[in-house]
Protein backbone atom coordinates (compact mmCIF):
# COMPACT_ATOMS: atom_id res chain seq x y z
CA UNK A 1 0.00 0.00 0.00
CA UNK A 2 0.90 3.40 -0.81
CA UNK A 3 1.72 6.27 1.48
CA UNK A 4 -0.36 8.52 -0.49
CA UNK A 5 -3.33 6.41 0.63
CA UNK A 6 -2.76 7.00 3.70
CA UNK A 7 -2.83 10.50 3.31
CA UNK A 8 -6.40 9.74 2.17
CA UNK A 9 -8.06 9.68 5.57
CA UNK A 10 -9.77 13.16 6.01
CA UNK A 11 -10.59 13.85 9.28
CA UNK A 12 -12.45 16.95 10.73
CA UNK A 13 -10.19 16.73 13.99
CA UNK A 14 -8.20 19.72 16.03
CA UNK A 15 -5.21 17.96 15.04
CA UNK A 16 -4.23 16.03 11.33
CA UNK A 17 -2.67 13.16 13.45
CA UNK A 18 -5.48 12.89 15.90
CA UNK A 19 -6.82 9.46 13.61
CA UNK A 20 -3.68 8.47 13.94
CA UNK A 21 -3.71 8.17 18.04
CA UNK A 22 -2.00 11.84 19.02
CA UNK A 23 -3.46 13.22 22.08
CA UNK A 24 -2.90 15.27 24.90
CA UNK A 25 0.10 12.83 26.13
CA UNK A 26 1.99 12.69 23.28
CA UNK A 27 1.92 16.24 23.29
CA UNK A 28 3.28 17.09 25.43
CA UNK A 29 6.04 14.56 25.15
CA UNK A 30 7.20 16.41 21.87
CA UNK A 31 6.96 19.96 23.23
CA UNK A 32 11.15 19.76 23.83
CA UNK A 33 11.44 18.33 20.21
CA UNK A 34 8.60 20.87 18.73
CA UNK A 35 11.38 23.42 20.32
CA UNK A 36 13.69 22.30 17.75
CA UNK A 37 11.89 22.37 14.85
CA UNK A 38 11.35 19.15 14.32
CA UNK A 39 8.07 17.24 12.70
CA UNK A 40 5.87 14.62 15.24
CA UNK A 41 4.82 11.91 13.43
CA UNK A 42 3.90 8.16 13.83
CA UNK A 43 4.73 5.24 11.78
CA UNK A 44 3.50 3.25 9.59
CA UNK A 45 6.14 0.58 8.11
CA UNK A 46 9.62 -0.19 8.22
CA UNK A 47 11.25 -1.46 5.77
CA UNK A 48 14.95 -1.89 5.16
CA UNK A 49 16.25 0.89 7.24
CA UNK A 50 13.30 3.46 6.44
CA UNK A 51 10.11 4.08 7.37
CA UNK A 52 7.25 5.45 6.62
CA UNK A 53 5.62 8.25 8.72
CA UNK A 54 2.48 9.88 8.52
CA UNK A 55 2.71 13.71 9.86
CA UNK A 56 0.98 16.72 10.29
CA UNK A 57 2.46 17.84 7.09
CA UNK A 58 1.35 14.86 5.36
CA UNK A 59 3.25 11.42 4.64
CA UNK A 60 7.17 10.93 4.13
CA UNK A 61 9.74 8.73 4.04
CA UNK A 62 12.59 8.79 6.53
CA UNK A 63 16.08 7.30 7.24
CA UNK A 64 16.18 5.57 10.43
CA UNK A 65 19.94 5.03 10.83
CA UNK A 66 20.26 8.01 13.40
CA UNK A 67 18.55 6.62 16.03
CA UNK A 68 19.42 2.84 15.48
CA UNK A 69 20.78 1.67 18.77
CA UNK A 70 22.50 -2.07 19.51
CA UNK A 71 19.66 -3.29 21.72
CA UNK A 72 17.11 -4.59 19.12
CA UNK A 73 14.14 -3.48 21.32
CA UNK A 74 14.69 -0.16 20.92
CA UNK A 75 15.14 0.16 16.99
CA UNK A 76 12.04 1.78 15.13
CA UNK A 77 8.71 0.02 14.93
CA UNK A 78 5.45 0.23 13.47
CA UNK A 79 3.51 2.40 15.92
CA UNK A 80 6.18 4.47 17.43
CA UNK A 81 5.77 8.22 17.68
CA UNK A 82 9.03 9.82 16.54
CA UNK A 83 10.61 13.32 15.45
CA UNK A 84 11.63 13.79 12.48
CA UNK A 85 13.42 16.21 10.45
CA UNK A 86 11.37 19.09 8.38
CA UNK A 87 13.81 18.85 5.46
CA UNK A 88 16.90 17.57 4.00
CA UNK A 89 17.74 14.15 1.32
CA UNK A 90 17.43 12.45 2.68
CA UNK A 91 15.14 12.75 6.07
CA UNK A 92 16.27 11.54 9.38
CA UNK A 93 14.31 10.47 12.23
CA UNK A 94 15.52 11.79 15.47
CA UNK A 95 14.66 10.13 18.09
CA UNK A 96 11.34 8.10 19.40
CA UNK A 97 9.23 9.44 22.05
CA UNK A 98 8.59 6.87 25.55
CA UNK A 99 6.52 3.53 24.45
CA UNK A 100 3.36 3.19 26.74
CA UNK A 101 2.78 -0.19 24.90
CA UNK A 102 5.35 -2.50 23.22
CA UNK A 103 4.35 -6.35 22.15
CA UNK A 104 8.15 -8.69 22.07
CA UNK A 105 8.39 -11.90 21.53
CA UNK A 106 11.79 -13.63 21.62
CA UNK A 107 13.68 -14.35 18.37
CA UNK A 108 14.22 -18.04 16.70
CA UNK A 109 17.79 -16.72 16.64
CA UNK A 110 20.49 -18.87 18.83
CA UNK A 111 21.25 -15.54 20.63
CA UNK A 112 17.71 -15.11 22.26
CA UNK A 113 16.84 -11.78 21.71
CA UNK A 114 13.81 -10.16 22.38
CA UNK A 115 12.12 -8.36 18.71
CA UNK A 116 9.23 -5.74 18.90
CA UNK A 117 6.41 -6.20 16.61
CA UNK A 118 4.50 -3.48 17.12
CA UNK A 119 4.02 0.04 19.66
CA UNK A 120 1.94 1.84 21.25
CA UNK A 121 -0.81 -0.72 21.58
CA UNK A 122 -3.79 -0.78 23.51
CA UNK A 123 -5.68 -4.25 21.53
CA UNK A 124 -4.01 -7.04 20.73
CA UNK A 125 -6.46 -9.11 18.18
CA UNK A 126 -5.52 -12.57 18.00
CA UNK A 127 -6.79 -14.44 15.21
CA UNK A 128 -7.14 -17.93 15.32
CA UNK A 129 -8.89 -20.21 12.68
CA UNK A 130 -11.56 -22.14 13.31
CA UNK A 131 -10.95 -24.14 9.86
CA UNK A 132 -8.27 -26.34 11.73
CA UNK A 133 -7.84 -28.03 14.93
CA UNK A 134 -8.06 -25.26 17.86
CA UNK A 135 -4.17 -25.18 19.45
CA UNK A 136 -4.87 -23.97 22.67
CA UNK A 137 -1.12 -23.97 24.07
CA UNK A 138 -0.25 -22.00 21.39
CA UNK A 139 -3.49 -19.25 22.05
CA UNK A 140 -2.33 -18.79 25.60
CA UNK A 141 0.70 -18.19 24.43
CA UNK A 142 0.05 -15.16 22.77
CA UNK A 143 -2.22 -13.96 25.45
CA UNK A 144 0.74 -14.21 27.75
CA UNK A 145 3.20 -11.92 25.28
CA UNK A 146 -0.37 -9.60 24.57
CA UNK A 147 -1.04 -9.29 28.61
CA UNK A 148 3.14 -8.69 29.02
CA UNK A 149 2.93 -5.83 26.73
CA UNK A 150 0.54 -4.26 28.65
CA UNK A 151 -2.48 -4.15 25.77
CA UNK A 152 -5.79 -5.83 26.40
CA UNK A 153 -6.02 -8.78 24.44
CA UNK A 154 -8.68 -10.29 22.61
CA UNK A 155 -9.45 -13.02 20.68
CA UNK A 156 -11.08 -13.40 17.29
CA UNK A 157 -12.24 -16.87 15.90
CA UNK A 158 -12.04 -16.37 12.23
CA UNK A 159 -13.97 -18.90 9.82
CA UNK A 160 -16.58 -19.50 11.68
CA UNK A 161 -19.23 -20.10 8.80
CA UNK A 162 -16.88 -23.45 8.49
CA UNK A 163 -18.74 -24.84 11.40
CA UNK A 164 -22.15 -24.37 11.00
CA UNK A 165 -23.41 -26.13 13.93
CA UNK A 166 -24.05 -23.94 16.45
CA UNK A 167 -23.62 -26.43 19.24
CA UNK A 168 -20.22 -27.52 17.92
CA UNK A 169 -19.27 -23.78 17.24
CA UNK A 170 -20.73 -22.54 21.28
CA UNK A 171 -18.04 -25.47 22.91
CA UNK A 172 -14.92 -24.43 20.45
CA UNK A 173 -15.52 -20.65 22.06
CA UNK A 174 -16.13 -22.02 25.61
CA UNK A 175 -12.65 -24.16 25.51
CA UNK A 176 -11.16 -20.96 24.31
CA UNK A 177 -12.89 -18.80 26.81
CA UNK A 178 -11.54 -21.50 29.59
CA UNK A 179 -7.82 -20.75 28.27
CA UNK A 180 -8.51 -16.98 28.26
CA UNK A 181 -9.91 -15.89 31.28
CA UNK A 182 -10.88 -11.96 31.30
CA UNK A 183 -10.19 -12.08 27.66
CA UNK A 184 -13.23 -11.85 24.84
CA UNK A 185 -13.55 -14.33 22.46
CA UNK A 186 -15.32 -13.79 19.48
CA UNK A 187 -16.55 -16.27 16.59
CA UNK A 188 -16.54 -14.32 13.38
CA UNK A 189 -17.17 -14.70 9.46
CA UNK A 190 -15.60 -12.00 7.52
CA UNK A 191 -17.50 -13.33 4.52
CA UNK A 192 -21.07 -13.74 6.29
CA UNK A 193 -20.23 -10.60 8.56
CA UNK A 194 -21.57 -12.03 11.57
CA UNK A 195 -19.58 -11.22 14.43
CA UNK A 196 -17.82 -8.05 12.95
CA UNK A 197 -19.72 -5.20 14.65
CA UNK A 198 -18.57 -6.57 18.09
CA UNK A 199 -14.62 -6.45 16.99
CA UNK A 200 -15.25 -3.45 15.41
CA UNK A 201 -16.58 -2.22 18.84
CA UNK A 202 -13.70 -3.49 21.09
CA UNK A 203 -11.16 -2.06 18.78
CA UNK A 204 -12.64 1.14 18.05
CA UNK A 205 -10.59 2.99 20.11
CA UNK A 206 -6.88 3.48 20.33
CA UNK A 207 -4.60 1.55 18.25
CA UNK A 208 -4.82 -2.57 17.88
CA UNK A 209 -2.48 -5.12 16.49
CA UNK A 210 -3.59 -7.77 14.77
CA UNK A 211 -1.70 -10.93 15.06
CA UNK A 212 -1.60 -14.89 14.24
CA UNK A 213 -0.44 -17.93 12.25
CA UNK A 214 -0.26 -17.71 8.56
CA UNK A 215 -3.52 -18.86 7.15
CA UNK A 216 -5.93 -17.81 10.34
CA UNK A 217 -7.63 -15.22 8.01
CA UNK A 218 -5.83 -11.74 9.46
CA UNK A 219 -5.34 -9.87 5.88
CA UNK A 220 -9.40 -11.23 5.42
CA UNK A 221 -10.33 -9.56 9.09
CA UNK A 222 -8.09 -6.84 8.49
CA UNK A 223 -10.09 -6.00 4.64
CA UNK A 224 -13.37 -6.87 6.76
CA UNK A 225 -12.61 -4.07 9.44
CA UNK A 226 -11.09 -1.17 6.77
CA UNK A 227 -14.13 -2.07 4.28
CA UNK A 228 -11.92 -2.15 1.52
CA UNK A 229 -9.94 -4.48 0.03
CA UNK A 230 -6.24 -3.20 1.22
CA UNK A 231 -4.61 -6.33 1.93
CA UNK A 232 -3.87 -8.77 -0.45
CA UNK A 233 -5.71 -12.72 0.94
CA UNK A 234 -4.27 -15.75 -0.35
CA UNK A 235 -5.47 -19.32 -0.66
CA UNK A 236 -5.32 -21.60 2.25
CA UNK A 237 -4.12 -25.12 1.74
CA UNK A 238 -6.90 -27.10 2.73
CA UNK A 239 -4.62 -30.13 3.95
CA UNK A 240 -3.28 -28.24 7.31
CA UNK A 241 -5.07 -25.04 7.32
CA UNK A 242 -1.85 -23.23 6.67
CA UNK A 243 -1.17 -20.27 4.38
CA UNK A 244 1.31 -18.88 3.21
CA UNK A 245 2.81 -14.38 3.86
CA UNK A 246 -0.01 -12.45 2.82
CA UNK A 247 1.55 -9.55 4.67
CA UNK A 248 5.56 -9.53 4.58
CA UNK A 249 5.61 -5.94 6.44
CA UNK A 250 3.65 -4.58 9.49
CA UNK A 251 1.39 -1.76 8.19
CA UNK A 252 -0.61 1.01 10.46
CA UNK A 253 -4.29 1.24 8.77
CA UNK A 254 -6.80 4.05 10.14
CA UNK A 255 -9.85 2.17 10.53
CA UNK A 256 -13.34 4.07 9.27
CA UNK A 257 -15.07 3.63 12.59
CA UNK A 258 -12.04 5.34 14.90
CA UNK A 259 -8.98 4.13 15.67
CA UNK A 260 -5.97 2.18 13.86
CA UNK A 261 -5.02 -0.95 13.19
CA UNK A 262 -1.53 -2.77 12.97
CA UNK A 263 -1.57 -5.72 10.49
CA UNK A 264 1.24 -8.03 10.78
CA UNK A 265 2.89 -10.95 9.26
CA UNK A 266 1.90 -14.62 10.19
CA UNK A 267 4.11 -15.50 13.24
CA UNK A 268 5.27 -19.32 13.00
CA UNK A 269 6.98 -18.60 16.07
CA UNK A 270 5.63 -17.03 19.22
CA UNK A 271 8.77 -17.02 21.95
CA UNK A 272 8.19 -15.93 25.40
CA UNK A 273 9.95 -13.23 26.26
CA UNK A 274 10.61 -11.92 30.03
CA UNK A 275 6.71 -12.63 30.09
CA UNK A 276 6.51 -13.65 33.78
CA UNK A 277 3.85 -11.26 34.31
CA UNK A 278 1.65 -12.07 31.45
CA UNK A 279 2.26 -15.85 32.26
CA UNK A 280 0.40 -15.00 35.22
CA UNK A 281 -2.38 -13.17 33.98
CA UNK A 282 -3.11 -16.02 31.39
CA UNK A 283 -3.40 -18.53 34.31
CA UNK A 284 -4.50 -16.55 36.70
CA UNK A 285 -7.14 -19.02 38.00
CA UNK A 286 -3.62 -21.21 39.13
CA UNK A 287 -2.26 -18.48 40.87
CA UNK A 288 -5.05 -18.16 42.72
CA UNK A 289 -5.41 -21.59 43.88
CA UNK A 290 -1.63 -21.61 44.39
CA UNK A 291 -2.59 -18.95 47.09
CA UNK A 292 -4.22 -21.56 48.52
CA UNK A 293 -1.91 -23.95 48.47
CA UNK A 294 -0.39 -25.60 52.18
CA UNK A 295 3.26 -24.65 51.36
CA UNK A 296 4.06 -21.19 49.76
CA UNK A 297 6.45 -22.30 47.24
CA UNK A 298 4.10 -25.58 46.26
CA UNK A 299 5.56 -27.01 43.14
CA UNK A 300 1.89 -28.33 42.63
CA UNK A 301 3.33 -31.66 41.71
CA UNK A 302 2.85 -33.89 44.94
CA UNK A 303 2.92 -31.80 48.19
CA UNK A 304 0.10 -32.85 50.52
CA UNK A 305 -2.67 -29.85 51.25
CA UNK A 306 -2.18 -28.66 46.91
CA UNK A 307 -5.01 -26.81 46.18
CA UNK A 308 -4.19 -26.88 42.48
CA UNK A 309 -3.98 -30.64 42.74
CA UNK A 310 -7.30 -30.74 44.54
CA UNK A 311 -8.92 -28.48 41.70
CA UNK A 312 -7.37 -31.14 39.07
CA UNK A 313 -9.13 -33.84 41.06
CA UNK A 314 -12.20 -32.58 41.51
CA UNK A 315 -12.88 -31.42 37.99
CA UNK A 316 -12.73 -27.77 38.73
CA UNK A 317 -8.86 -27.22 36.61
CA UNK A 318 -8.13 -29.18 33.43
CA UNK A 319 -5.16 -30.82 33.39
CA UNK A 320 -4.08 -29.44 30.30
CA UNK A 321 -3.93 -26.00 31.77
CA UNK A 322 -1.28 -26.80 34.92
CA UNK A 323 0.89 -28.87 32.31
CA UNK A 324 0.75 -25.91 29.88
CA UNK A 325 1.24 -23.21 33.00
CA UNK A 326 4.33 -25.07 33.75
CA UNK A 327 5.86 -25.00 29.86
CA UNK A 328 5.95 -21.46 29.49
CA UNK A 329 6.70 -21.15 32.88
CA UNK A 330 10.00 -22.95 32.41
CA UNK A 331 10.26 -21.43 28.99
CA UNK A 332 9.78 -18.30 30.05
CA UNK A 333 12.63 -18.79 32.97
CA UNK A 334 15.55 -20.17 30.71
CA UNK A 335 15.39 -16.77 28.48
CA UNK A 336 15.20 -14.70 31.08
CA UNK A 337 18.02 -16.46 32.62
CA UNK A 338 20.10 -16.12 29.24
CA UNK A 339 20.36 -12.21 30.37
CA UNK A 340 20.06 -12.26 33.97
CA UNK A 341 23.62 -13.43 35.83
CA UNK A 342 21.48 -12.86 39.28
CA UNK A 343 19.09 -15.68 37.91
CA UNK A 344 21.64 -18.04 36.44
CA UNK A 345 22.66 -18.38 40.32
CA UNK A 346 19.45 -18.96 42.08
CA UNK A 347 18.61 -21.40 39.43
CA UNK A 348 22.03 -22.98 39.91
CA UNK A 349 21.52 -22.21 43.62
CA UNK A 350 17.92 -24.28 43.31
CA UNK A 351 19.64 -27.23 41.50
CA UNK A 352 21.56 -27.47 44.01
CA UNK A 353 19.60 -27.76 47.03
CA UNK A 354 16.39 -29.91 44.99
CA UNK A 355 19.87 -32.55 44.67
CA UNK A 356 20.90 -32.16 48.26
CA UNK A 357 17.21 -32.61 49.45
CA UNK A 358 17.19 -35.33 46.67
CA UNK A 359 20.78 -37.22 48.19
CA UNK A 360 19.81 -36.45 51.98
CA UNK A 361 15.82 -38.29 51.47
CA UNK A 362 17.76 -41.24 49.50
CA UNK A 363 20.54 -41.33 52.58
CA UNK A 364 17.43 -41.50 55.02
CA UNK A 365 15.64 -44.36 53.00
CA UNK A 366 19.22 -46.23 53.09
CA UNK A 367 19.91 -45.97 56.93
CA UNK A 368 16.03 -47.04 57.27
CA UNK A 369 16.54 -50.09 55.65
CA UNK A 370 19.93 -50.88 56.37
CA UNK A 371 18.38 -50.68 60.24
CA UNK A 372 16.23 -52.74 59.48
Amino acid sequence: MSLSSLSGSSSSASHPLQPYGWDAGWEAEFVPYEAEGLLAGRVVRVDRGQCDVVTADGPLRADTAFVTPHDPLRVVCTGDWVAVEPGGNPRYVRTCLPRRTAFVRSTSSQRSEGQILAANVDHAVIAVSLAVELDLGRIERFLALAWESGAQPVVVLTKADLVPDAVTRGHLVQDVETSAPGVPVVPVSSRDGDGLDVVAALVGGGTSVLLGQSGAGKSTLANALLGVDVMTVQATRDVDGKGRHTTTTRNLLVLPGGGVLIDTPGLRGVGLWDAGTGVGQVFSEIEELAGRCRFHDCAHEAEPGCAVLAAIDSGELPERRLESYRKLLRENQRIVAKTDARLRAEIRKDWKRKGAMGRAAMEAKRGVHWRA
